[in-house]
């Protein structure tokens, strides 16, 4: 007998979910609708199962498709492949970018930890006979003095911290240290010092060792090379750790500093006095203490959304509402970078899993690459699957015609690396008067700012540009700020920077502008115009004035009003045609993730308020025909846990657990009302008693029901059970909705 269909369709379809599974981190599984998984199973029936494996080698991670056409488990593997080559992108570009923040405080972390290595070895060696006795070296009091670096890190939580110091253990390492890192759960009560010690052990040793003995580590310190290399513990948060046992620890490094050239290192969340709040005063004595400053998370945050959303590391993009509800997520919330990242993550994801043609991401990522090649085939999937877009009447796209479509994908990188440079600029103007870079980057993703030309206005700027708007991407719009905004206040900054300022000004944008050569060319201008003082030097007078060792000031006009002008227009000129929202591109869907309320549920979520919604409105979700007839009185019908929290209501914040279960009594033993169904009476009146609808229940079994209704009010997190104090009562812990 020939297998079913369901057979053959099970055996690849088994191997191809396994095959994402292994492959993929368990984030990005992408989850399937229903309705797309049957009639992906329908297509995969109707025609040969001819599968093509993925080959990471391939250009972009993709590689040539058969020349049968594209199916839909075919392209969510595209989808799951590009999402791994983006995020991978975006993850190092976010990691490189922290440790290029932290550079500069590293490597004067790094010079001072070798002066104090100096310091140490400077007070004299042990001999070879103290040297190998298991007990510390008893000397002088100034030659226990514990370096120790105090690392102000501005976090209030210590999950950013994390990382900082795992780069901080890193760069000490690659500058020859000895590096050990101690956590606030390896210094507390219940560690004691042993743990602290084992833990030493375990990270400089490589070994595990049940002896928490300092002499061990006194001897491996001497096999590796007597007093060549510093040992650096590093302890992340000192606020975190117990204050007794940090002490006894310090106080136990300070014995032994002469045998074991010791530097301390500990992350200060809050302010410069945390150690004197902690740390007892014996233990504050053998501290020779330096201050460290990290940036602030909020610089921190610019560093990485520069990197990520404006420095077009990759295409992918976010739209207004996300943009403002990661702003206020950062800023409301917990205030940490890791959030940030974490938010950023899961609407890459989500936008990969729920945009059909998000692969397409893939090809704008490549510089340059053959179109008859690798893509062919994908790129004649887009004009098939055009309906699935929403901007698409925006953008008339022949069947048949690749040019089109490699024109859009061009347009997409082209108008990217221009609006990106405007932000930019905008944010270089931005710093002298304290704009943070997300208010600037919400504002210039607001589609409601980007507004249509009036005909009078639309001819004359065609005039003064010379064109026509036969492009989509060059339609009679333009951006207009409104005069409370960021950008307005930027663009009229420049008319307010002293000629110092606007001289660096120049300078970042001729940096920042590079890429793009139009924007580039009048940049250099201004900064001409700016050195020329309006004319009156040559060329030649300013290569003979940049090779003179004059003060500075030379280089600055005198009268720098005209040439602030000219910035301040060209500036504006910049905002009014390249400033184009993201949401205002055509197919801006491929590169743009906007459904703010999936992300938001993802994020944050509220399952508390969405079980007492059931709870309440379980007539919508059971959709009964006896509930939905009497949706405001409770039915015996309903279910027990919505009867017990529908009687919940009725009390306040404790409930009396008797008046509770006689309510739920009462209304589970009440008859309910009779159908229309009735039964047909004899002709011949018959006194006959009425039967109870309901048979009567025991008492043991209402109270099962009850404790059971109870539990799992109590595991959904709606009730507190009851205290010794009061327990004839529990109290209520959610309110309202």
């Amino acid at each position: 007998m020939a297998p079913s269909a369901a057979t053959l369709v099970e055996a690849p379809l088994q191997s191809t979910v396994e095959n994402i599974e292994t492959n993929f981190q368990p984030f990005y599984v992408l989850h399937k609708a229903s309705s797309r998984k049957n009639s992906r199973k329908s297509n995969l029936c109707g025609k040969s199962r001819k599968r093509t494996k993925l080959s990471p080698s391939g250009p972009n991670g993709i590689e040539n498709l058969d020349n049968e056409e594209p199916d839909g488990s075919q392209l969510e593997h595209l989808r799951m492949e590009c999402l791994e080559l983006v995020w991978s992108k975006l993850e190092t570009t976010i990691k490189d970018v922290l440790r290029d923040t932290n550079v500069q405080v590293f490597d004067d972390i790094s010079r001072w930890v070798y002066e104090s290595f100096a310091a140490i070895r400077s007070s004299g060696t042990p001999s070879s006979s103290s040297a190998t006795r298991p007990f510390p070296t008893f000397t002088r009091a100034e030659c226990k003095v514990l370096f120790t670096g105090l690392v102000l890190t501005k976090n209030m939580e210590v999950v950013d911290d994390l990382l900082t110091f795992e780069e901080l253990g890193f760069h000490l390492k690659s500058h020859g240290c000895h590096v050990a890192s101690l956590s606030s759960q390896e210094l507390s009560a219940k560690s004691s010092i042993g743990g602290c010690i084992r833990s030493l052990l375990r990270q400089l040793l490589k070994v595990t060792v049940d002896a928490a003995d300092m002499f061990i580590l006194a001897s491996w310190y001497r096999e590796q090379g007597y007093y060549e290399k510093p040992v650096v513990v590093i302890v992340e948060d000192i606020e975190r750790c117990c204050g007794s046992v940090l002490s006894d620890f310090i106080i136990m490094l300070s014995e032994w500093v002469v045998k074991i050239p010791i530097i301390l290192i500990m992350g200060v969340a809050t302010t410069i006095d945390a150690p004197a709040n902690v740390l007892r005063s014996n233990a504050l004595q053998q501290l020779c203490a330096s201050k460290f400053i990290l940036g602030s998370p909020a610089e921190r945050m610019e560093a990485v959304v520069e990197a990520v959303l404006l420095r077009h590391c990759c295409m992918f993009s976010i739209g207004h509402k996300v943009a403002v509800f990661l702003r206020k997520y950062f800023l409301n919330q917990d205030g940490t970078l890791t959030s940030f990242i974490r938010a950023m993550k899961i609407a890459c994801v989500q936008h990969f899993s729920m945009e059909p043609l998000s692969f397409m991401l893939a090809r704008l990522l490549v510089e340059e690459e053959n179109m008859d090649g690798n893509c062919a085939s994908f790129l004649e999937v887009l004009p098939k699957h055009a309906s699935d877009l929403l901007s698409d009447s925006r953008y008339s796209l022949v069947e048949g015609t690749d040019n089109n479509l490699g024109n859009i994908l061009s347009e997409l990188k082209r108008w990217r690396k221009k609006w990106s440079i405007v932000v930019l600029c905008l944010y270089q103007v931005g710093k002298f008067g304290k704009v943070q870079l997300l208010d600037l980057l919400c504002e210039a993703l607001d589609p409601q700012f980007f507004k249509p030309l009036t005909s009078e206005n639309s001819s004359r700027l065609q005039q003064e540009q010379g064109t026509s708007f036969s492009s989509s991407y060059e339609l009679p719009y333009q951006f207009s700020s409104r005069k409370d905004g960021y950008i307005y206040q930027v663009v009229r900054k420049v008319r307010d920077l002293p000629a110092e300022f606007l001289h660096q000004l120049l300078m970042s944008w001729e940096k920042i502008t590079g890429c793009v050569p139009e924007i580039h060319q009048n940049v250099k201008d201004l900064l001409l115009a700016f050195k020329l003082g309006n004319g009156k030097s040559s060329e030649k007078d300013i290569a003979d004035l940049s090779k003179r060792h004059a003060s500075r000031n030379g280089l600055f006009v005198k009268n720098s009003k005209p040439i602030m002008e000219k910035t301040e227009s060209f500036l504006n000129s910049l905002v009014r045609e390249h400033m184009r929202p993201v949401e205002c591109i055509p197919f801006h869907e491929l590169i743009c993730f906007k459904d703010v309320r999936k992300l938001q549920l993802a994020l944050i979520g509220d399952p508390r308020r969405r079980i007492q919604v059931d709870l309440l409105e379980f007539q919508k979700i059971i959709k009964c025909t006896c509930c939905s007839e009497n949706m405001n009185s409770l039915l015996p019908c309903a279910h027990d846990s919505t009867i017990m929290y529908s009687l919940a209501q009725e009390h306040g914040d404790l409930i009396n657990l008797h008046d509770w279960f006689q309510s739920f009594k009462r209304v589970i033993s009440h008859p309910q009302a009779k159908g229309n169904h009735r039964t047909k009476q004899c002709s011949t009146p018959k006194k006959r008693k009425d039967k109870p609808t309901v048979e009567r229940k025991s008492n043991a079994s209402i109270q099962a029901r009850f404790c059971t209704a109870v539990t799992e009010l109590q595991i959904a997190g709606l009730l507190r059970m009851p205290s010794k104090r009061r327990p004839d009562y529990v109290q209520r812990v959610a309110f309202g909705l």
